[in-house]
């Protein structure tokens, strides 16, 4: 009788094992539902997003980092040279450089809420949009869902930077502003327009936002990949079912 017991017993767990298996097997090729897809995309980029701002809110984040440092616009070179003349004058230079990228790093740690704010509001479409478009498809989501307030952040403090003095009573601007000046009123004479000069941007602090947004959005983008790419940065169930539709398309 216990022969019989044991005998059923294990033949019955054979066949719920199999049964498991396929009810397994069954479920992870099922299609992504809704939630799924929002579910892992929010992940994705909350992760990759506060990542990226928490590793340019570091010190030298911007300043240390060739690709995002923020430098002085090429309209600038005839101040840096001028300056540079001046004993101590290439210091000086680089330490308003050094001064722009510390306030773009300290503008970095607070960004992680308004990407966060941006990635709650995500749409169903949104979601998959993103998932199906291109490899930077979440990070354009972000640059045109925060770009604004992003703005706002960071335009503040690099002012601040570029309105501290250099030499006596100059700032950074005051130069910026005196050079641009005359190259424009030139640019924009009969005699400019014929040589094809171009009109300049004449605020600095506009320009050098921009160049740290860029930057920021760059790290983004590279965060974005990695997790499309890579399946080691799949770091949880819902990334690697989700993101993990997307090998399957592409082999």
């Amino acid at each position: 009788m216990k022969i019989r017991i044991i005998i059923f017993s294990t033949v019955f767990l054979l066949f719920t094992g199999c049964d498991v298996v396929k009810v397994l097997q069954t479920s992870a090729n099922l299609p992504l539902t809704e939630e799924e897809v929002i579910g892992g995309l929010k992940e994705a980029l909350t992760t990759g997003a506060t990542n990226s701002a928490k590793r340019l809110a570091a010190e030298n984040g911007y300043y240390g980092d060739e690709l995002v440092k923020i430098l002085l616009p090429e309209e600038a070179r005839i101040i840096v040279e001028n300056i540079s003349r001046i004993p101590g004058g290439d210091k000086l230079i680089e330490d308003v450089i050094l001064r722009i990228n510390r306030a773009a790093e300290d503008a970095a740690k607070e960004v992680a809420p308004i990407f966060i704010n941006s990635v709650r509001q995500m749409t169903v479409r949104d979601a998959f949009s993103i998932l199906n478009g291109a490899d930077n498809a979440a990070t354009s989501y972000l640059r045109s869902t925060t770009y604004n307030e992003l703005y706002a952040l960071y335009k503040p403090k690099i002012q601040v930077s570029t309105e501290k003095k250099i030499i006596g009573d100059i700032s950074t601007k005051d130069s910026w502003i005196a050079l641009t000046g005359r190259w424009n009123t030139l640019a924009g004479s009969v005699a400019g327009k014929l040589a094809g000069f171009k009109l300049v941007n004449t605020d600095l602090d506009d320009f050098l936002t921009g160049k740290a947004l860029n930057g920021m959005f760059i790290k983004v983008e590279a965060e974005e990949l990695k997790i499309r790419k890579e399946v080691t940065a799949r770091v949880t169930p819902v990334l690697r079912r989700v993101f993990g539709s997307l090998d399957n398309k592409t082999n």
